[in-house]
């Protein structure tokens, strides 16, 4: 096949009309959805801001849990992995998001790599994926609950006291949603803007944010999580129509299995085995000591890594803080797992197929040759899923899978925009402010959502310039060595009464010294490419990155228990109800002050003698906020509504510092049908992933 021949997907099957037409009713409904749920929710108080009111049932959380975790990248990287390497890529997808960017990338910048994976790889990861959203619900989310906290940041400072392994985590959190996060949707998202839709990246993506930031600056968490309800279901549908156009087009399941390992391109680096599937790319067991991903490995080195990302990313985990009750945030975890078995259907298989139908342009491992054919030296594989909506699809079906990819990519900015702006308000904010009114909080969670809209804006002329995606090799990899010691400190808080905030700080800190020096040793001698020796010191090309993992989180255990056994023990107030074992604690005065914030006492009535000290002040200010709101114009009236502070009043201008009562504190009862509901579902959940292993061992 002649590479110059091969033009871009979007230049052979450009939109119709009627693709157009489906793009418009996509974000009409989007912002209608996004208007309704401003109008139902309520966002005058920092609860109802950050944590949706905590009136969220299970199946909006669990769409979002889900919408939240499927990013532009998944399409783009997930499908490109498959294309490039076979079944095994979708291991990193069943565990954490990070990590498929990371491996995406290694995997098609450099070809050898693209023999890696495997489908012992993804039966683990299958299990592991699936195993943490449930660990979620069932073990952590009862302790976060039971604490009182709204963000990951605030749970540390209440179990371990001080400041410094709070304000810690709220910065590395921070550095890795724009950094790692932010930057690959970004990537994704323009890679995919720029090969099917021919849009002006600037313009195209100014309008995405713009619409992204009005809903999620005005609406907030409640917002975010409705719109990802409805982006769940368009990428449902949109993909499992591509999935079955593509099963069609190659002949079915046995074809693929067929036609995969016999999808070598033409023309290829000669005596060598770029390009070339592996022989045992659908083996499961594979050697502990030579093989790329030794077993032991993946079943320990990137289970933690997985348990951050699931059960202590204030990402995934404020959205199942805004449950209504535990047995609904279970709930959600449930649904989210159920959903995370499909994207090894709905994205990895058609990938595979795309490399099978088109095969000397996805699967190219000639550089010049993929510079001619997509402009990308290293490779083609990214191309993989654009080029079967352009192919494939019929009109309207076009403009339905572009919604889908542009309903990935709002989806996840949004749930990064939100969390975000939470941990910048509640744990950052509040440190330089003791004592901030509630109308300053939520300006400050506002603005900060429109620094980051800023933020992203300014990853567009770095992702041009990344040649190829190269850049985001070392820029996915920073999670990769920083997230094993974040793990342990929180299964050390979580799990072990003993831990104190000396153990917990300088295990973080020796934890993250010694996973930059493996980061910077790996930056400096990057992998070989299929065709190059392997001249790498000892330490990178013998110790398997999911060893160093492993090796990493022991020693960051082993610094947490020394340091926390030779120093003093920890409080009473930073053990109850702080840890699974004390989590059903009685809650006392004290700690029912301590998780009071601005906003958690709107519209609760005072008591007593204090209800009849403040009657007179309160009708002194009725008459002054009467006059305020009627010389307000309508104008300034609506845009109060539209932030959600319609409410303001003279009140709010000042620190809340009123005791809540017992009942404000976020209660673990449960109903016992429901709870027998969900345990009862949480044994088939699990039966289904050890079908789907065994099946596949």
């Amino acid at each position: 096949m002649d590479p110059s021949a091969s033009p871009s997907p979007s230049s052979r099957n450009p939109l119709s009309t009627v693709d157009v037409v489906v793009l418009v009713v996509y974000f009409l409904l989007i912002l209608a959805v996004g208007l309704w749920s401003m109008w139902k929710t309520k966002r005058s108080t920092v609860d109802g801001y950050f944590l949706a009111g905590k009136n969220m049932t299970w199946w909006p959380v669990g769409a979002s849990l889900f919408a939240s975790n499927i990013g532009s990248g998944h399409f783009i990287g997930l499908a490109g992995s498959g294309a490039a390497a076979g079944i095994g890529a979708i291991a990193y997808e069943w565990n954490v998001r990070d990590f498929i960017y990371a491996a995406k990338i290694c995997w098609h910048v450099n070809p050898c790599l693209a023999r890696d994976g495997g489908l012992f790889l993804n039966c683990v990861r299958l299990i592991q994926g699936i195993v943490m959203v449930l660990l979620l619900g069932w073990l952590f989310l009862p302790i976060y609950v039971a604490s009182g906290v709204m963000t990951m940041p605030e749970y540390l400072q209440r179990r371990f006291g001080g400041r410094r392994t709070q304000i810690f985590i709220a910065v590395l959190s921070l550095f890795i949603y724009v950094f790692t996060k932010i930057s690959v949707d970004m990537y994704a998202g323009a890679l995919f803007i720029q090969l099917a839709l021919q849009w002006n990246i600037y313009w195209a993506v100014l309008m995405l944010l713009s619409i992204t930031a009005f809903y999620t600056v005005a609406g907030g968490l409640a917002a975010v999580i409705y719109t990802d309800a409805v982006q769940t279901a368009i990428m449902l549908a949109g993909s499992l129509t591509l999935m079955g156009f593509s099963f069609a087009e190659v002949g079915g399941w046995d074809a693929l299995m067929d036609g995969y390992p016999k999808a070598v391109p033409s023309i290829r680096v000669p005596n060598s085995t770029c390009g070339i599937p592996r022989d045992d790319s659908f083996h499961i067991f594979r050697d502990p000591v030579t093989s790329d991903l030794p077993w032991p490995g993946v079943m320990i080195g990137m289970s933690i890594p997985s348990m951050w990302y699931w059960c202590s990313d204030q990402v995934i985990v404020q959205r199942s803080l805004s449950a209504k009750t535990l047995t609904h945030a279970k709930g959600g975890s449930l649904l989210a797992a159920y959903l995370k078995m499909l994207p090894f259907f709905i994205i990895m298989l058609p990938g595979m197929i795309s490399r099978i139908l088109y095969t000397d342009d996805v699967a190219c491992a000639d550089p010049d040759q993929c510079d001619q054919i997509c402009g990308n030296p290293v490779g083609c594989s990214d191309t993989a899923y654009a080029r079967l909506v352009m192919e494939l699809l019929p009109a309207g079906l076009r403009g339905l899978m572009m919604a889908v990819m542009i309903a990935a990519l709002m989806s996840s900015l949004t749930s990064i925009f939100n969390s975000a702006s939470t941990i910048f308000t509640m744990d950052l904010w509040k440190t330089f402010r003791s004592r901030p009114s509630e109308w300053e909080l939520m300006i400050v969670g506002r603005l900060f959502v429109l620094v980051l809209v800023v933020v992203s804006v300014l990853w567009i002329p770095i992702v041009q310039a990344s040649q190829g995606g190269q850049l985001f090799i070392y820029i996915q990899s920073i999670s990769t060595y920083l997230q094993p010691p974040v793990s342990i400190i929180f299964l050390a808080g979580c799990f072990w009464k003993r831990a104190n905030e000396k153990g917990a700080f300088w295990g973080l800190v020796v934890g993250m010294l010694v996973g930059c020096i493996r980061m910077l040793l790996d930056f400096i001698y990057p992998a070989p490419l299929c065709y190059e020796d392997d001249d790498r010191p000892a330490v990178l090309k013998y110790v398997h990155y999911l060893y160093f993992s492993t090796l990493l989180s022991f020693i960051t255990l082993v610094v947490v228990v020394v340091v926390s056994l030779a120093t003093e023990e920890p409080k009473p107030e930073q053990i109850s109800r702080l840890t699974w074992f004390t989590r059903f604690d009685p809650v006392e005065p004290s700690c029912i002050s301590s998780v009071v914030t601005p906003g958690r006492m709107h519209g609760l009535e005072a008591t007593g003698g204090e209800r009849d000290s403040n009657r007179t002040a309160s009708q002194q200010r009725s008459d002054s906020s009467v006059s305020a709101i009627h010389s307000q114009s309508r104008l300034t009236s609506a845009l109060y509504w539209l932030c959600g502070m319609e409410r303001r009043n003279e009140a709010s201008d000042h620190p809340v510092t009123h005791p809540a009562p017992v009942e404000a504190i976020s209660s673990l009862e449960e109903k016992p049908r429901p709870r027998l509901v969900v345990n009862v579902n949480l044994l088939i959940c699990l039966s289904v992933t050890a079908f789907l292993v065994g099946y596949w061992a």
